[in-house]
């Protein structure tokens, strides 16, 4: 029973400390156009590779820019364009989900067999396929992304509403008239939605390593605009001399992913919310 107790404490313990470091990289994400000590983009050879100093607390990288910044606002291009990603393919998700488990029949039949072929691809080959078609650049990753995240969703809560369906509270709203959509609105979508904010937790990290990961291979943001996997794919070449250069952003992803994991973990548990899939 003690051991118990004293795990609970230090898992609680870490939850809230991963908790506390997402506050910052909110914070830091939000007000980084005041904080940044200089321009993310100004080249400048002159300060090329400096160490840290004063004027540039982290030092410069291979153009004379300053890592800090660079860093501050790369998180604002990882995690807010994630953040997106996230929310619209939950969105999409839900509403077909919801659709195709409550109707059922000829409709639910249909858009689960198209579900059912995008996840036989592994989803990095599809976003890469997309992304081909499209183009290399942001907003085609972002594009790419929604595209194919959504189908996992939504075959997560077709099985939730096929559960939901069958309920009292179902049966005695559509007795008393209510239309299939008002019920879809009124007593579906919101008995859903604990295990939607559950899984976004869980899911932006993978988010987070998708963007920096297409990033890195250079189809996602592109120069100069500062990205984290794109300042690791910038970095590379000085990986002997230089590492901070790499260092330094793979850092922050390895933070803010594993506290999303920790933290999604602790709301899987305390819900009872599964992972929807193992990546592929």
């Amino acid at each position: 029973m003690i051991m118990r107790i004293r795990t609970g404490l230090k898992s609680q313990k870490t939850v809230i400390v991963c908790m506390g470091l997402l506050f910052i990289f909110f914070v830091l994400t939000v007000l980084a156009p005041w904080i940044a000590p200089h321009d993310p983009i100004q080249v400048n050879l002159a300060l090329k590779l400096q160490s840290p100093s004063l004027d540039y607390p982290l030092g410069t990288d291979h153009l004379g820019r300053c890592n800090l910044s660079r860093l501050l606002y790369g998180a604002r291009v990882s995690l807010g364009f994630a953040f997106l990603i996230l929310i619209a393919s939950l969105g999409i998700g839900l509403f077909i989900g919801s659709i195709a488990g409550y109707k059922g029949g000829l409709v639910d039949h249909v858009l689960m067999r198209f579900c059912d072929g995008v996840m036989s691809f592994p989803n990095l080959v599809l976003i890469l396929g997309l992304i081909g078609i499209f183009g290399p650049g942001l907003v085609q990753v972002v594009l790419a992304m929604m595209l194919v995240q959504w189908v996992y969703y939504a075959r997560m809560f077709r099985g939730m509403v096929l559960s939901l369906k069958e309920r009292n509270f179902i049966t005695a709203a559509r007795i008393s008239g209510s239309s299939q959509w008002k019920i879809i609105r009124q007593h579906i979508i919101p008995n859903v939605l604990p295990p939607i904010v559950v899984m976004g937790t869980l899911e932006m990290g993978w988010a987070i390593m998708d963007i920096s990961a297409l990033s890195f291979l250079g189809l996602g943001i592109q120069a100069p605009t500062p990205e984290w996997g794109a300042m690791i794919h910038e970095g590379k070449a000085f990986i002997r001399s230089n590492p901070e250069l790499m260092l330094y952003p793979g850092m922050m992803i390895l933070l803010v992913v594993v506290s999303f994991n920790v933290l999604g973990e602790a709301l899987s548990d305390r819900f009872g919310v599964k992972r929807r899939f193992e990546k592929g």
